[in-house]
């Protein structure tokens, strides 16, 4: 008789603590000295930590990658009826806080080179609307745009510039973490990123006195007075001092993390790549990922439903690659500049399970499970 057994779950991309224990000695630590209320030495730490890891000059530690976003947003004078392009090809947090501003998405198409903000969309969409406030730019699934030519661009129309690179913490372009290239870059520490809080993100930027209005923003902007006082709209944004105690042990484990995804690519890499009709996210010579998803897209009998089902089948977690904004039914109304690069990306592409706690076991499963696809077609 066949066994009923579940088999072990494999997830896309699940929390992975140190195996040395740093995260539970900074949380102790935080126990030790009742410093449990959201401010105290893990918060400092840790936007001190992050901002030097990535080469930034100031860092505030805020819940969520969203609210960075927002956060820098505001920093940059975004306000009502203001303008903001931003790639299509993302995740719904990267476009919600420009409405939270009140401002105007206009969404940016990709291209196949990067699977990020096509360069020539950028300028076609400066074109049609030259009065523009940012331009939000994403580092999807740990892949750096192409942020040479994106710079040029903002640099020429004078506008500033915020990075998402929620997905690409370790990440190098030119030798250069993503998030320090613009005015503004936004770290998440979600619990499925490649270091995590179980929530939270950060804001860095080389313009101290930009983070210390964003921090003060992020605590109920409470003036400095005996009594509470605001003399301006706050948020209850920032990090808790006991999540923050879980980032500065994550911190110490990222480089670990990023080979470990650099190693799950490759494996992906030569186990699948020679399949008909698949073709795996591109690598450019300028590019250093960290592969916080590995993904790839398909051209062939095999579609990635099949992929989905077939894995959920086995108690594995794939997805496709993100919907476009400009197809989502909250977004459709905004303004699309570009073709159909996005649409094709999300048509065709999967992103397989990339959890750094995976075997060889594990993705040996994995591929054997793809490749018979094909042998059935």
């Amino acid at each position: 008789m066949e066994s009923t057994k579940v088999k072990e779950r494999i997830f896309l991309s699940s929390p992975h603590m140190s195996d040395e224990g740093y995260e539970m000695q900074y949380i102790k630590e935080a126990f030790d000295t009742n410093w449990i209320a959201p401010l105290g030495e893990n918060v400092n730490g840790f936007e001190r930590e992050l901002a030097e890891k990535v080469g930034s000059k100031a860092a505030a530690a805020l819940s969520s990658g969203t609210a960075a976003i927002h956060l820098a947003l505001k920093a940059a004078g975004v306000g009502e009826g203001d303008i903001v392009f931003c790639p299509t090809l993302t995740f719904s947090a990267t476009a919600n806080p420009i409405i939270y501003q009140n401002a105007i998405p206009v969404f940016i198409d990709s291209d196949y080179e990067t699977w990020n903000m096509s360069p020539k969309a950028l300028e076609e969409a400066f074109e049609k609307y030259p009065e523009v406030k940012a331009v939000l730019v994403v580092h999807l699934y740990g892949l750096s745009a192409d942020m040479d030519k994106i710079m040029e661009i903002c640099k020429k129309h004078n506008v500033a510039v915020i990075e998402d690179a929620a997905e690409s913490l370790g990440t190098y372009y030119k030798g250069k973490h993503t998030g320090t290239f613009g005015d503004y870059g936004v770290f998440s520490f979600n619990g499925n990123k490649i270091i995590t809080t179980s929530g939270g993100g950060m804001l860095v930027s080389n313009n101290e006195e930009r983070i210390a209005k964003a921090r003060f923003w992020a605590t109920q902007s409470r003036d400095q007075a005996r009594h509470y006082q605001h003399s301006e709209l706050g948020f209850n944004y920032r990090m808790s001092n006991v999540v923050a105690g879980i980032g500065r042990g994550q911190l110490k484990v990222l480089n670990q993390r990023v080979m470990k995804k650099n190693y799950i690519f490759e494996f992906y890499k030569r186990e699948l790549g020679e399949l008909e009709g698949v073709k795996f996210m591109p690598s450019n010579e300028w590019n250093e990922p960290n592969y916080w998803l590995s993904s790839m897209t398909l051209t062939s009998k095999v579609r990635p439903i099949d992929i989905f089902e077939a894995l959920e089948a086995e108690n594995i977690e794939s997805r496709p690659v993100w919907k476009p904004m400009h197809m989502q039914p909250f977004f459709e109304k905004y303004e699309f500049v570009g073709t159909d690069v996005s649409e094709k990306l999300f048509e065709n592409g999967v992103c397989l399970p990339s959890d750094t706690k995976m075997t060889d076991n594990d993705l040996e499963r994995v591929c054997e499970i793809i490749k018979g696809l094909w042998l059935k077609k």
